[in-house]
């Protein structure tokens, strides 16, 4: 049976280009990177030569960039780090109700420390409301923002070099998420003023298990990882050499071909959207169309569970998600999807389409011919079919 990958947003395939990059690092040039001898040393070159390369995908200087493990450690070094500095006590928090559980969560443990937490609303697009952003930022005294740049469920972008001038004319330091964005939108922090942005390599189609940190020169932030001199003293481990060779390759790959890859992943997606809108009754799309990631699509469809669409399709060789990959096992309906106040009918049934520059229009043709079926079927043995008494939410 073949195997239709739309679930991109939780991960994506590794490019042929970088695991090729990649190869001679798990033979013969297997020197560790930190030793004193000319086999490690020539190692670290290409150690720099790959933190240059990735610098260059951010428009920022080979000494801002911090190689972790993937985008939640990234997150979790800009929170607890911040927090060191700053002390929970006395520290206001400005965060989004509908960040991923990698900045969620570690926000949580700063209000259980004592600090101060605001979490900003969005609309019914999924909009972040910039008028309480404002007005969080009149909060006195030390300010630390981490809003995500776009949406891991809906595609919904926010708007991070707004959000970043008006922290940093507040005196706030701020941290973007940026795993979702990078890859499939230009990044340059020369324009955009954040002190601190989290990358996850595989969201480009890097492998998993490699993740960037940018820390903006100036910043002060407390090592997380400690142990070690690697990364300039901020992350200790020995350094993981295929993975960030790879990431470079990743990050250059997708600076050569994100244009063109972003117009055809638009085609397909608004060709999904039209005919399963089409197909499918009662059925809404969550997330502006005007500002989305061109190649996610979060649909609800009314009286099914996303659940059981994703397995029903999964049997069909079709991958999508009911939302954060991170999240799954939760029964929970999404708490972005919650917040966009999507009716009780639909928000157990919502669905992400996520592609990538891999998927093509025979793929999407596949899946066209196969989810109104699916819907179709399981709403015939739905408790709460169309015109039936629904539940209240309270």
């Amino acid at each position: 049976m073949r195997t239709i990958y739309f679930d991109n947003n939780a991960t994506t395939c590794v490019a042929p280009e970088v695991r090729d990059a990649m190869l001679p690092f798990f033979g013969p040039l297997y020197g560790n990177p930190s030793s004193m001898h000319e086999f490690g040393g020539k190692v670290m070159r290409d150690v720099d030569e790959a933190r240059a390369k990735v610098a260059a995908f951010l428009h920022a200087d080979p000494s801002e960039i911090v190689f972790t493990s993937c985008g939640t450690e990234s997150d979790n070094y800009a929170i607890h780090g911040t927090e060191e500095i700053m002390g929970a006590q006395g520290m206001t928090v400005i965060t989004s109700c509908v960040e991923h559980p990698a900045v969620s969560g570690p926000v949580r443990r700063l209000r259980e420390k004592g600090a101060k937490v605001v979490e900003l609303p969005v609309d019914s697009e999924g909009n972040l409301d910039m008028d309480a952003y404002a007005r969080a930022l009149e909060t006195p005294g030390k300010k630390f923002v981490t809003i995500m740049w776009a949406n891991n469920e809906t595609g919904v972008l926010f708007p991070v070099k707004r959000i970043a001038e008006m922290a940093k004319a507040a005196g706030a330091t701020v941290h973007t998420d940026a795993v979702q964005v990078a890859g499939k939108l230009p990044i340059d922090v020369r324009d955009v003023p954040v002190d601190m942005l989290s990358i996850s390599g595989h969201k480009l189609h890097a492998p998993k298990g490699i993740g960037i940190f940018y820390l903006r020169k100036g910043t002060r932030l407390r090592t997380y990882l400690i142990g070690g001199h690697q990364e300039n003293g901020r992350r200790g481990g020995t350094e993981n050499v295929p993975y960030i060779v790879g990431l470079a390759k990743a990050c250059e790959l997708a600076a050569s071909t994100m244009v063109e890859d972003a117009v055809r992943e638009r085609r397909l997606r608004d060709k999904l959207e039209k005919g399963l809108l089409a197909a499918c009754p009662d059925a809404r799309v969550n997330g502006g169309a005007g500002n989305r990631l061109s190649n996610t699509l979060n649909m609800s469809f009314e009286y099914v569970e996303g659940e059981a669409v994703c397995y029903h399709l999964s049997d069909l060789g079709i991958c999508v998600s009911t939302g954060s990959a991170c999240a799954s096992g939760s029964l929970e309906p999404s708490h972005v999807i919650r917040a966009m106040g999507v009716p009780f009918t639909a928000v157990h049934g919502s669905i992400r389409f996520s592609l990538s520059r891999y998927n093509t229009e025979d793929e999407v043709d596949y899946v066209l011919q196969t989810v109104p079926g699916v819907i179709k079927k399981l709403r015939e043995l739905s408790p709460f079919g169309k015109g039936d008494k629904l539940p209240v939410e309270r």
